[in-house]
């Protein structure tokens, strides 16, 4: 079947343009946290997918160059933290490189397994990690949640083009 005209051939497939494709996409807004030689790590993830029920499994992706990467390639578990829109200002901490993302202003707790657990969130899990695939500069992460919590309160944090938004009617 000829591609109709209307499409035309597209652009052809490059980093540019799976992120122009990207940013017309919505994603919530996780905060991944691991616990790696007593200290506390972690970053802010859209990539954040449910990948079946039974085995309860969840996969994200991290690149291999940030600052996060060794402690969840060493750590067997890992915490997983849905943000609310009250949390615009968390979403950026733990995105921007450098930044003291358990600092003063971070509330958290050690939760099962030692995972750093932060407070406020609408929900979390801790999962025991299954798999770590390689994929390009990047890992895809599968986990098994083994604990958690689905009652915070609120709204989803989202990302799209660019920005952390609210959900709006």
């Amino acid at each position: 079947m000829a591609p109709s005209p209307r499409f035309g051939t597209g652009l052809p497939g490059s980093p540019d343009l799976l992120r122009s494709v990207f940013r017309q996409h919505a994603a919530g807004v996780a905060v991944i946290t691991a616990e790696t030689g007593g200290r506390p790590a972690g970053f802010t993830a859209t990539s954040l997918n449910s990948v079946s029920a039974d085995p309860p499994l969840l996969s994200f992706t991290i690149g291999t160059g940030a600052s996060s990467w060794p402690a969840v390639r060493d750590s067997e578990y890992l915490g997983v933290h849905i943000l609310g829109e009250h949390q615009r200002e968390l979403a950026g901490l733990f995105a921007r490189s450098g930044a003291d993302r358990f600092g003063p202003a971070t509330a958290w707790s050690a939760g099962p397994h030692g995972v750093p657990v932060l407070d406020g969130v609408l929900a979390w899990l801790v999962c025991r990690v299954a798999a770590r695939v390689p994929a390009g500069e990047h890992r895809v992460i599968i986990a098994e949640a083994v604990a958690g919590d689905p009652a915070g309160e609120g709204r989803p944090l989202l990302y799209h083009q660019g920005r952390f938004n609210a959900l709006r009617d």
